[in-house]
């Protein structure tokens, strides 16, 4: 009996890269295909849907900021995004619009290997979840609802929800909401979570001192409530 191997599309206008890249995942089971811009990488991953997306943001064309956006709307593969750039704006941008992970340039290949294997271990959220009463959380889309209606969040927000989201009453600790939302490289007090939890909170019409949604852990973090 065959097991099918996972398959990841590399995207790069780099061939030198794609072919590292490809050399290091093939060794560890994976099938490979490789694209050079961003309206090729998109008709190669409706055709293909690969499992993974490793996706430079400097592309020809289409940056891949605007490929993972696209994609998110019929996609659900996980994303990794490369840059040659390490700001703090590159990563909440990617994540933003959907990116799983991160990865800056130059970049040890292992550590990307990882990271797929990392990836691919976790269990893919379904486009649209509801993770507690009354709140729907579109990930690919990037939309929330409370009670039917529509709630306007800054990417950052979004993206502090959707890491409550994947676990409903599971506790996230501040510095996992930092490294999720941020990034792993990015230094901050722990003030900084909770100045933006409280503006997710009052977005989603939530209080603190009886949350709906949201609660807090004391000395721990934060958790999104389960479903009644």
């Amino acid at each position: 009996m065959t097991t099918s191997r996972p398959l990841v599309l590399v995207v790069d206008d780099e061939p030198p890269i794609i072919d590292l890249i490809a050399g290091y995942l093939a060794r560890e089971g994976f099938d490979v295909a490789g694209e050079g811009d961003g309206l090729a990488a998109l008709v190669a991953i409706r055709a293909r849907n690969p499992d993974v997306v490793i996706l430079d943001v400097m592309l020809p064309g289409l940056d891949g900021v605007e490929v993972c956006r696209r994609l998110r709307t019929f996609s659900d593969a996980y994303v990794l995004m490369l840059t040659a750039r390490g700001e703090e704006i590159d990563r909440i941008v990617g994540l933003s619009v959907g990116a799983d992970d991160y990865l800056v340039k130059p970049f040890s290949p292992r550590e990307l290997v990882a990271r797929v294997k990392a990836m691919l271990r976790r269990p893919r959220s379904a486009p649209v979840s509801r993770p507690a009463s009354g709140l729907d959380v579109d990930l690919a889309r990037h939309q929330v609802r409370v009670d039917g209606r529509p709630v306007e969040l800054t990417a950052l927000e979004f993206s502090l929800l959707a890491i409550l989201a994947r676990d409903p009453g599971v506790v996230v600790s501040r510095q996992g909401l930092l490294d999720g939302a941020w990034g792993r490289d990015f230094v901050a007090d722990d003030h900084l979570v909770d100045v933006h939890i409280a503006n997710l909170r009052r977005k989603l019409g939530d209080d603190p001192a009886g949350p709906r949604f949201v609660e807090t852990v004391r000395g721990v973090g934060y958790r999104l409530r389960e479903p009644a």
